[in-house]
């Protein structure tokens, strides 16, 4: 078993910033690729992007790239989401999900999920 919290949401302005951190803990943080998912009110849970098991590469849905980062932190067995430019069309609940390294990609099924954390960004 993975757990996984979520923390670092809150309320921000159109324009402004935010950094979500996961916490991993259970198994090696190290066998699991990470991704970052979003589900604003009455839509469905949407990619946002994810970071290979061997912090190699990344890959982030359009309507994000160029505006957010993920990384990871072995030592901390963190995943981060740093969030920048931020529009209310990004106001959703965030979660992180872990992905077995031995699954091919990073889309598809995740193993693990957290309880999510809520952004708002106000207009």
């Amino acid at each position: 078993q993975v757990q996984l919290v979520e923390s670092g949401g809150g309320l921000v302005q159109a324009g402004g910033s935010l950094r979500l951190s996961c916490a991993a803990s259970g198994r090696t943080f190290s066998n699991y690729a990470m991704g970052w998912f979003r589900q604003a009110p009455g839509k469905e849970r949407e990619f946002v992007g994810a970071i290979s098991w061997s912090d190699a590469y990344t890959y982030y849905a359009d309507s994000v790239k160029g505006r957010f980062t993920i990384s990871r932190d072995g030592a901390r067995n963190t995943v981060y989401l740093q969030m920048n430019s931020l529009k209310p069309e990004d106001t959703a609940v965030y979660y992180c999900a872990a992905r077995s390294r031995f699954r091919n990609g990073l889309m598809g099924e995740y193993d693990y999920w957290g309880q999510g954390t809520q952004v708002t960004v106000s207009s």
